[in-house]
């Protein structure tokens, strides 16, 4: 009896396979109908009315769309960076030391994941009318919110998604190999920078890729951490749903969509690089 996998045979493959274009249907139909439904030249989204370009021009020349686009991708790129140095850090923290409150730590570290996004949202408005009462009092501030009030509510959840991911590849990392530089004398920050840093820089990626795409699709802590002239893309266009929907929001969408598959794309291609540059230096000191 051969020891490899059993491949399935007659009725049972069948519907496998169905399954699997069943499930491929349901996900990938709505993401079809939305990109052709994007070029309908009837206002009417749910109606085909001819192939056209007018509501990509309309989001061109849309200054509101554009503003709001610009807030979206400067938020997102700040609090990206500073979620995945933050993140990264309390990674491993908790992987590599032991110290007192680390239980703690860890616990409130998931509480971004765990609770609902209203909860967060909440608590960040809370927070920040605090923050700026106190600040006008005490020091004659005149703050309101804005890009800055944004960015921290998405590096607070951010943080977290980060950290997961990066403590997800420290896991499966070999500690005897930092051991081992660190025997070979060599100072923490250089085994960091040459042994540990190369290895879960994949982990890392991910979890910027991850931030990322979070910051760029928040809509409900945005919206409450947000002020006048700090609207971000998908904020803008929840309030464009209110006012009635036309296929510019379609075009909206596919323009967002294929961001972010750019973003995708990219990583693998980065992490493709990576791992064939590795390959090539196995082979030259194995030579």
């Amino acid at each position: 009896m051969s020891g490899g996998a059993v491949r399935p045979r007659g009725t049972t493959r069948a519907a496998l396979t169905g399954g699997a274009w069943l499930v491929y249907t349901f996900f990938y139909a709505p993401i079809v109908l939305l990109v052709v439904f994007s070029f309908s030249d009837d206002r009417n989204v749910g109606r085909w009315g001819g192939f056209t370009l007018s509501w990509y021009e309309d989001f061109i020349h849309h200054s509101q769309l554009q503003n709001s686009l610009w807030v979206s991708v400067r938020v997102a790129v700040v609090s990206t960076v500073i979620s995945v140095v933050l993140g990264t850090l309390s990674a491993l923290a908790l992987e590599r030391f032991r110290f007192r409150g680390r239980r703690v730590f860890d616990a409130l570290l998931y509480l971004p994941i765990i609770i609902p996004d209203v909860t967060m949202a909440v608590m960040m408005l809370l927070f920040f009318s605090e923050s700026i009462r106190l600040a006008e009092a005490l020091l004659g501030l005149d703050l309101t919110k804005g890009f800055t009030t944004i960015t921290i509510s998405h590096i607070a959840f951010n943080i977290s998604f980060v950290s997961v991911v990066v403590r997800a590849r420290l896991s499966g990392m070999d500690e005897n190999l930092e051991e081992a530089a660190l025997d070979l004398y060599a100072s923490r920050w250089r085994s960091f920078r040459h042994v540990t840093f190369p290895q879960i820089a994949p982990g890392i990626a991910g979890g910027a890729l991850l931030a990322l795409t979070l910051s760029l699709d928040d809509v409900v802590v945005t919206q409450f951490a947000s002020g006048p002239g700090s609207t971000t893309l998908p904020v803008f266009v929840f309030g464009m749903i209110r006012r009635g929907v036309t296929p510019l929001i379609n075009a909206v969408s596919v323009i967002m969509l294929a961001a972010s598959v750019m973003l995708v794309m990219l990583s693998l291609v980065v992490q493709r690089l990576r791992s064939g540059e590795t390959l090539r230096g196995a082979m030259k000191r194995t030579k």
